[in-house]
């Protein structure tokens, strides 16, 4: 569920798999692909939110650490293996494209967020949409991926477009890491301290902001249903 607050054993227990080792998953099942992002300080790749607050830019991944490759830093990010089979970074690229020759529809990317050590957040599906492939600061050439929250419900291991899905502002890293901090990570109605969401308290389509902490609270699954319940 979007903005849920989890453990990593709780993510993969969401995917069915004992660990998820990579940060880019393609076609981790048979619905759809995994991506884990970060935007903590110290996060080895720059991803973020982009400024229409429903779409992210995740940056692609580097050559593995080797004897041969001691700084991946230093060089592009591939698109294919030493043996020519496709990275990644080439079967995200590769559905981009397939995409947009209307081979196939956009892929759908579950995207997980790192907030602390033992925390994530559950950012939603997305559609990805588009890539770059582009010199960084450093002259080298990365990839950016532009993932759009999709109108999709998830039930019973299956995808579902719904249209009426409305799309819900994503909430920056930042003010989550400052809510949870501020809540002492726990219900702020109940206290409780499992099952919890990061919550608007005022929606985005009544007024809401995203980008304030005052308007971002946490909320156990209980108070989060029954507060919707009461806004609808």
């Amino acid at each position: 569920m979007k903005d849920e607050i989890i453990t990593y054993r709780e993510m993969c227990d969401n995917e069915g798999v004992q660990t998820i080792q990579r940060g880019m998953n393609y076609r981790l099942n048979s619905n759809y692909s995994v991506i884990l992002m970060s935007q903590r300080s110290n996060a080895p790749y720059n991803d973020k939110i982009l400024a229409d607050d429903l779409s992210i830019e995740y940056e692609g991944h580097d050559l593995p650490k080797s004897v041969t490759i001691p700084n991946p830093k230093l060089h592009d990010q591939p698109k294919t293996t030493s043996t020519g089979r496709l990275t990644q970074n080439g079967l995200f690229a590769k559905a981009v494209d397939d995409s947009k020759s209307l081979i196939a529809e956009p892929e759908i990317v579950r995207v997980y967020e790192k907030l602390f050590n033992g925390v994530w957040s559950e950012k939603g599906f997305f559609k990805l949409i588009d890539y770059r492939y582009e010199r960084d600061a450093t002259g080298r050439f990365v990839y950016k991926f532009v993932l759009e929250e999709a109108e999709v419900d998830f039930e019973n291991d299956r995808l579902r477009m719904n249209k009426l899905r409305p799309r819900s502002r994503l909430i920056p890293s930042h003010i989550k890491k400052e809510v949870w901090s501020r809540d002492k990570g726990r219900c702020v109605i109940c206290g409780a301290a499992d099952e919890l969401h990061f919550d608007h308290d005022l929606p985005y389509s009544k007024g809401g902001a995203s980008i304030t902490a005052e308007n971002v609270r946490i909320l156990c699954a209980r108070h989060n249903l029954e507060k919707s319940g009461k806004i609808q």
